[in-house]
């Protein structure tokens, strides 16, 4: 456990060094304050408007964003040492390959979190203080949902990340394979579904639907955002089909769980069974 917390400590303190916590914390802070302000700009409004338009804003912000910056984070952990020679130093102290990509991985869990966190909880506060009063309650129930989502799905897709690094021998390949990973969630299986539903004319079963849109860490987190507003359906788009299913929130909070844990366990697997 000692090895883990070491290995965590210093990969967040690589990541404050570095500078990663700082600028992805402003990059959260000030887009999220910038949407939420003009997200009504084309219905002809400006500022802090309700918690439909506002969640709505942000979380068409976060859905691209959150997995392109947490792939870019950690696409290189394992190969990147490798190819700099000092994974196999690491290997040779008295510490299992469990506890380093298992430590590396919270460490950069940890920057993601902290990052969206403080990103996202200033310009909510933003948010609470210069827009509507009148529904406080719900916009601040809205923005601990959207928090606790968006770290879930970042680090679903740093366990991508993983999996990727410890697949490849080349750091280049690995960023290669990272930007597919991202092009495939966050865009093309949104577009397969798309012409799944015209192909057969709509007529696909709802239970198969709602279960295919559960493979995809995006569209849980697009659901679970964008369909609990009943003002925000219309601009959910195909996340919104989801809303039918009565999806509970704690079990697309599971679900987003599950796909961190995948990833990263099979990332663990790999890891243990590659030669140093």
């Amino acid at each position: 456990m000692n090895h883990l917390v070491t290995v965590a400590g210093k990969e967040f303190r690589d990541g404050l060094r570095n500078r990663w916590v700082l600028a992805i914390t402003l990059v959260f802070g000030l887009l999220a304050i910038g949407l939420a302000y003009f997200g009504a700009a084309a219905s002809g409004q400006v500022g802090f408007t309700g918690v439909a338009t506002t969640i709505v804003s942000l979380s068409s912000l976060a859905v691209f964003l959150i997995p392109l910056i947490a792939l870019l984070l950690a696409y290189d952990s394992i190969v990147g040492e490798d190819e700099q020679g000092t994974l196999l130093l690491l290997l040779t102290y008295p510490i299992s390959r469990v506890e380093i990509l298992a430590g590396k991985f919270l460490g950069h869990a940890a920057i993601l979190g902290v990052s969206t966190l403080v990103g996202f909880g200033v310009a909510g506060l933003v948010i609470a203080a210069f827009g509507n009063h009148d529904d406080l309650g719900q916009l601040l129930a809205a923005l601990a949902l959207f928090i606790l989502s968006a770290t879930l799905l970042g680090w679903a897709f740093i366990g991508f990340a993983y999996l990727i690094s410890v697949s490849v021998s080349e750091k280049s390949r690995a960023a290669g394979i990272a930007l597919v990973v991202w092009f495939a969630f966050v865009l093309v299986f949104d577009l397969l579904l798309l012409a799944l539903l015209v192909g057969t004319g709509g007529e696909v079963s709802q239970g198969l639907f709602h279960v295919l849109l559960l493979l995809n860490p995006a569209d849980i987190f697009r659901i679970l955002n964008l369909t609990f507003f009943e003002a925000a359906r219309t601009q959910a788009g195909l996340a919104s089909l989801g809303a039918d299913a009565a999806f509970h929130p704690a079990l697309l909070l599971g679900a987003l769980s599950l796909w961190v844990a995948a990833p990263l366990g099979a990332a663990l697997w790999i890891f243990r069974r590659r030669e140093a």
